[in-house]
């Protein structure tokens, strides 16, 4: 075979994982002892590998398990022929070219953007150049990234699992600043949002309050993850609105229609999303309502690193916003994140990230550094990173025996206050 003829895939695996994770509270509950996770090797016939992270749920992994035999034989530049294996596989249209669906289609861009990642980083490491250079070279040195807070509980009810976390119990607003203080010190961030929809709104504010003034040159946004109501946010919008106390305000509401009210009454206050426009089936209704002004993109489930420039380019022609959300993820999507974010011209927004919020990693040399609240892509050929075997090893041990196979915040909170309710809107 010659040496630019690239060899074929010859085995894909996929090894769900389960690592730690501290009682962080949200509208839905409290996170449980154990985020679960799903890492993906594509290996060619030659012994390379390429990298991706995805999630762990139990239907995720039935796709992603039903479509990795079916890339034996492929070749790794072939994305075109990867979007034709899933799209015939999940959703059963094999027809790549036909208009987004206008109620999403989650699951497909979930499993096209966990091999694409991994056939990305193999076609890197082919050409031994680093990712980003293959998504058309870097604009930036670094990715800029957000301190995450939380509200928290000093440890998990009824688990002896592991030690509970050194942040401990985070439950007022004098507590709130300090753990931005901690978070800021450690990590160098230069913005900062507040996981909001765990108590009354008036009470998350007064911690608004309390970050603006202990940080006031920071950017600062809230998410409740639509934990309200369109009246409570009407009610709550000129305290947000005044004296500029937002960089954003994250999805106060959980449907398009609701964050379209939201927006005719917004002052003036930008309106960003993780949850109500998150395909690009979405975006017609989006901009017919005008009820989002900032798109958190993610790769995990708009479709890989492509779809992300892509849906970058759609935020230029009608002047969206852009930044990156986060759930709990280790290395390999850190890692991804941050080499598209560094070629996406028009990302304006610091990222999300649940990185501090993770103790265990399975990439190999520990976990990546995040100083000046900045990550530069990982050096060296495609994603920069490689498995630690031990680390995967260990964690897949974590996922076998830690019974949860579906994340439920809901039932985690019920331990606490047997009496939770999760419906939304809460307040």
């Amino acid at each position: 075979m010659s040496s630019l003829t690239p060899s074929p895939i010859a085995a894909v695996r996929v090894t769900p994982i389960a690592f730690r994770d501290p009682p962080l509270l949200n509208v839905a509950g409290v996170h449980e002892p154990w985020a679960l996770r799903s890492i993906i090797e594509v290996e060619t016939r030659d012994g390379r590998i390429g990298l991706g992270e995805s999630y762990g749920d139990l239907k995720t992994l039935a796709d992603l398990n039903q479509i990795a035999p079916q890339l034996v034989g492929l070749d790794p530049f072939d994305l075109n022929g990867l979007t034709r294996i899933v799209y015939a596989s999940v959703g059963g249209n094999p027809d790549t070219g036909a208009t987004f669906p206008a109620a999403g289609d989650k699951a497909r861009a979930s499993a096209l953007g966990a091999f694409e990642v991994a056939l990305l980083d193999l076609q890197a490491r082919i050409l031994d150049r680093p990712l980003y250079q293959l998504l058309g070279g870097a604009v930036r040195p670094a990715v800029a990234y957000s301190a995450y807070l939380f509200y928290k509980f000093a440890r998990h009810k009824d688990f002896d699992g592991y030690p509970p976390d050194d942040w401990g119990e985070v439950l007022t607003p004098e507590q709130m600043v300090g753990e931005a203080r901690r978070m800021i010190n450690t990590y160098g961030f230069g913005s900062i949002k507040l996981k909001g929809g765990v108590f009354a709104p008036e009470e998350e504010i007064r911690a608004l309050d309390a970050l603006r003034g202990a940080f006031p040159g920071l950017p600062l946004r809230i998410d409740p993850n639509g934990g309200w109501s369109v009246e409570t946010t009407r009610r709550v919008m000129p305290a947000l609105a005044a004296n500029g106390l937002l960089e954003y305000l994250e999805d106060p509401c959980s449907t398009l229609q609701e964050m379209g009210e939201v927006a005719k009454f917004a002052q003036g206050m930008p309106l960003a999303t993780n949850m109500v426009t998150i395909a690009f089936g979405h975006i017609p209704e989006t901009l017919r309502l005008n009820a989002v002004q900032v798109i958190l993109s993610d790769h995990h489930y708009w479709g890989g690193l492509r779809a992300t420039q892509q849906l970058a380019a759609l935020g230029r022609v009608f002047g969206l916003g852009i930044s990156m959300h986060s759930n709990s993820h280790l290395g390999i999507s850190l890692a991804a994140m941050t080499h598209v974010g560094v070629t996406i011209p028009n990302l304006r927004y610091a990222c999300d990230t649940h990185y501090p919020w993770q103790v265990d990693e399975v990439i190999t040399g520990g976990k990546l550094k995040i100083e000046g609240g900045q990550l530069a892509p990982p050096p060296g050929p495609g994603l920069g990173v490689t498995l630690d075997r031990a680390q995967l090893a260990r964690l897949h041990c974590n996922y076998l025996e830690c019974g949860i196979r579906v994340r439920d915040d809901a039932k985690e909170m019920r331990k606490h206050r047997p009496d939770f309710d999760d419906r939304r809107p809460r307040f």
